[in-house]
Parts: C-alpha cells; structure tokens; sequence
C-alpha cells in the first residue's frame, strides 16, 4: 500500500516534534551516565557550602540527604519517566496538544529564560576556574570588568554549544565520558582534604571511627549553626532542600524530553547515579573540600569560589573538574532550552534555535550575577514550573481513570486551554501566597501546589469538554499514530546501523581509561590512609596532585578515543 501522500505531514515535522523512533531508544546506562554528568556539577560546590551557611548539622546532612535524593530518584520513576514512555514527547509538544498555542508559548519562553540562565550560570563557573589558573582577578561586580575574563567565557561557551546542537545522543556521549571521572574527583577531593580538617580538629590526620567524624563534622563543617551563630536548620528542612532541588525536571517534567528516549519505564531509576552518587556524595564532598581549603587558607568555606576549592582539594585536576562539571549541567541545561525555542518556533530546526539561544546564553555567562543568583533561580523555578506538571500529569494519569477524554483539547481543535492558563495562573498564586504566608517550609511547597492545580485543573476541563467523548477524533489519532511508526520503521530501514566495535586496541583504550580512574583513587587513598603525621600527609598530597593530573588527561584522552573509534564503526 502506497502511503507517500499520508506521510507528507510527518516529513514537514522535525524530528522533535514527533514521538521518538522506536530505533532511536536507548537502554539504561545512557541515562546512568546523562544524570551522573549532569548532577556531578560546579553547584554543588556552592551547596556544600550553602548547607554549612544554613547551620545543618552533620547526622541531618547524612541521614536528610540520603531520604530527600531517594525521594527524587522515586519522583522521576513514578511521574516523569512513565509519561515521557508513553507518549515519547517532550513536555512541550505535549503540552501544546492539551494546553494550546497561547499557553505553551508562554510556557515555552519561560523555560528558555531559565534553562540559558541556568546554562549561563555553569558556564561562568567553568571560566572561574579558567580565571584562577591564568591569574584573572576575581569578577566580584554584576558585569565583568577583565576583558580576559569575556573572552574566556566565549571560549567555555562555544564548547558548550557546540556539544547541544547535536542533540541528545552527543549530550548522552558527553557525560558518559565525564561521569565516572566527575564522580573520582569529587571522592578524591574529599580523601585529600579530611587529613587537613582532621589536623585542625582533632590533632591527628584520620578520625578514629564514626565517632570521630561525626566530631569532626560538628566542629568543623556541619556545625548546627548558621552564619548568623543562630539554630540551623533541621533534618525535614534538609530533606526537602534535597527533593525539591530537581522539582523542575521530575515533578515539573522537564526530563520528559530525556525520558522519552527510555526503552522502559523503569530508566527513571537511572536517576539515582546523579542523586546518590551525584547529589549525595558531592554535596557531602564539597562541604568536606570546603572546610579543607577554608582550613589552608585561614577563611571562611562561604568565602570561597570553586576554583579555590577545588584547586586545594585536586590541584590542576581542579580546574579541570569546575570546567567539565560546569560544562556537563550546561550542556543538558541548553539542549532544553533549545528544545522549548524549537517548540515556539515551529518551522525552526531544534540546531537553530539551540545555536540562537546558545548565542545568548553565552552573552549572560559574561556577567557574573548569574552564578551568584542561581540557587534562588533553581527555588523559584521549580515552583512556577510544578503547576504545568500538574496539569500534564492530571490530563494523562488522571483523566483515563475517571472517564473523562484525554487530548480533549486536541480533540475539539480548539487553539487556547483556558483551563489550562486559568490553573497556572492560580496554581502560581497558590504557590507563592502559601510561601508569603510562611505557612510551611519552602523547600516543600511544590506539593501543594502540585495537588492544588491538578485538582483544579480536573475540575476546570471537566466543564469546558473533558468529560465528554470524541470516538471520530479519538480514532483519527489512533490511526496517524499507526502511520507515524510505519513512517519511523521505514526511515529505520534506510538507516545504517552501528556495528558495536571489539576491536582490541579499543578494548586496550577503555582499559587505560578505567586504570588511570582507579590509580586516582588510590592515589588519594594513600593521602587519607598512609600519611600518619603532617610532614607525610603533605608530601602525599603533593603526590596526588601531580600524578592524578597526568592520569586526568590520559584518561579523557583515551575515552575520547575509544568514543570515537566505536562512533566509526558503521554498515
């Protein structure tokens, strides 16, 4: 049966706007290393430090970071990741078929202003780093005052952008690489720098037990007390520091748009390598870097940029960690950002916009305000984006279980939602009168609100449509879905498929990759364990971080290859 005509709508579609291949799945050690790079970032030094600015004490942080990051990882699993299968849409060509044009536009510029501010962000962060080693003065104003400084930036940026235009796949390829060293460095850093804080504590270079730490970490990282010598905060408030900190992506369901390359449902639980390994043992490492290097050099760890911190915990590797780690979360940051241009502007490559919105993203990574604004950003952020979550997730979980019509919207061709816009725009007022009112923790207001706009917007659809039937149109989909995947299954045919390589010399270029990572770690192992007084521990560190250095370019010089010698093997 001959169905050129029929497949002439999809051809004119770009590929983002259609539901994702069938062939173009992955399996779950692509997401593994996506979150792994991508929650291993420059932040978590700044929320190492913020953790010990707000007085957390040392068993909340332990116990109340596990919980909160668990609860995350279980936030992707149960909302984001089963909505993204199912549909394999980005949120925002989902939400412009149930929510119209006028909402989704307007939703859409809201996400690229965030997602370049927060691409910015990571961006400056990198260039810090760059500006430590070169000897940049600090850029302490909201505008940059070194024309070093600017081009340094453009040089990190133009880097970051480049890796987005290419999509997902060179996203996913990206942080594959970078994930296991981002996840060594931060370990190693810790090791490194507990010696130093042990000395200044305790009189002696390794605690004696968890006692000991837990007396370290009192005295001189996760002390109770906040800047201001006042009760810091709690278990609960740490906790939710830990849960909301993604809300933007898991109950928001940004991470649709990941998500709906996932073969199975279950790839939400990949989340954990960025939570557990990310979130967990980074934030706790870079309190530990933190208080180590605030210890050498007499200051204060909220007094601290990342490149001091990381320079004193890993050496040269440290600037190459604020740089690559900065670049993993840009990277991700821009290719949504790209996503929610491309779904403004229809009849624009996603490569376009991403390279349009890169452009300007750069320009803001130029001034410096933007790292010291993101973690208000990344609050507020989750808050005005959970709302939209909500009325995603009421449309495609709630509506099929109660009767009511999914796509209804769609389905009368009707152009705006205004129940959609109408439980946005409450949902945002219940939100921030709730947080005005301080009625509650902020960390936990996105619940609320989340379950405020989904009823509402249950109750709204069901009066303007929903709960109505449409078997004509609902038929109509049933059959251009159908010729979406013959049209994906012919276009599979004419691909060529990549023949896994097995070559030896590719096999001997990952074992080099996996030998260099593991001789790090010991080296820095050696720092914590066998340096029995100050004199030893001194001469180890500087062992450490010469070598480590050297093992750092030896390794993302034979991952790289390795990457590229299994990308030229094609049929």
């Amino acid at each position: 049966m001959d169905r050129t005509n029929e497949f002439q709508e999809f051809k004119k579609l770009e590929v983002d706007q259609l539901p994702i291949a069938k062939h173009k799945l992955h399996n779950w050690t692509h997401f593994a290393g996506l979150y792994a790079a991508e929650h291993v970032a420059a932040t978590e030094f700044v929320i190492g430090a913020t953790f010990v600015a707000l007085g957390a004490s040392t068993k909340d942080i332990l116990l109340g970071l596990l919980i909160g990051n668990i609860l995350a990882v279980l936030s992707w699993t149960l909302i984001t990741s089963p909505i993204a299968v199912e549909t394999r849409l980005s949120l925002y060509t989902y939400l412009n078929k149930i929510a119209g044009d006028a909402m989704t536009k307007l939703y859409n510029w809201a996400n690229v202003i965030i997602f370049t501010v927060i691409s910015a962000a990571m961006i400056t962060v990198s260039a810090t780093a760059v500006r430590f080693a070169f000897n940049i003065p600090p850029q302490l104003n909201w505008y940059p005052t070194n024309l070093w400084f600017v081009i340094i930036v453009m040089v990190v940026g133009l880097v970051v952008v480049a890796i987005a235009i290419y999509g997902f796949n060179a996203v996913s390829e990206f942080s594959s690489i970078c994930a296991p060293w981002l996840f060594v460095m931060f370990t190693s850093g810790a090791f490194v720098l507990l010696p130093a804080l042990s000395l200044e504590v305790l009189g002696k270079t390794l605690p004696n037990g968890w006692t000991d730490f837990i007396t370290l970490g009192d005295r001189s990282i996760w002390t109770g007390v906040n800047s201001y010598g006042e009760a810091g905060i709690g278990l609960t408030e740490v906790i939710g520091f830990a849960w909301a900190a993604n809300t933007i992506t898991h109950f928001g369901l940004i991470d649709m748009a990941l998500f709906r390359f996932a073969k199975k449902k279950t790839y939400g639980l990949a989340t954990s390598t960025g939570m557990m390994f990310g979130h967990y043992v980074a934030w706790i490492a870079a309190g530990i870097m933190g208080a180590g290097a605030a210890v050498i050099l007499g200051k204060k760890i909220v007094e601290l940029d990342p490149g001091d911190v990381a320079y004193y915990a890993l050496g040269w590797s440290g600037f190459v960690i604020v740089i690559v780690a900065g670049w993993t979360t840009a990277v991700a940051n821009l290719y949504r950002a790209g996503l929610a241009a491309q779904a403004i502007f229809h009849n624009t490559s996603r490569k376009t916009t991403t390279l349009i919105v890169g452009s300007v993203t750069v320009i803001v990574a130029c001034f410096p305000f933007v790292f010291s604004q993101i973690l208000p950003l990344l609050t507020y952020a989750g808050l005005i984006v959970v709302p939209v979550g909500g009325i995603v997730f009421a449309e495609h979980q709630i509506f099929p279980r109660i009767g009511y019509s999914r796509y209804w919207l769609h389905y009368k061709q009707l152009t705006t939602s205004t129940p959609a816009i109408a439980s946005w725009i409450l949902g945002l007022a219940f939100g921030f009168g709730l947080n005005a009112l301080d009625v509650m923790s902020f960390f936990y207001l996105f619940i609320p609100t989340w379950i405020f706009t989904i009823v509402l917007y249950t109750f709204l659809a069901g009066k303007y449509g929903a709960k109505d039937k449409y078997p004509e149109a609902e038929e109509k989909e049933r059959t251009r879905n159908e010729n979406i995947e013959i049209y994906q299954e012919q276009l599979a045919k004419e691909e060529r498929k990549p023949i896994k390589d097995k070559s030896l010399f590719t096999k001997i270029l990952r074992s080099i990759a996996i030998i260099v990572l593991i001789i790090s770690l010991l080296l820095a192992c050696m720092v914590l364990f066998a340096s029995p007084n100050e004199a030893m521990y001194l001469e180890n560190r500087g062992i450490f971080y010469r070598y480590t250095f050297i093992c750092t370019l030896i390794y993302f010089g034979t991952a790289y290859w390795a990457l590229k010698r299994g990308k030229s093997k094609k049929n």
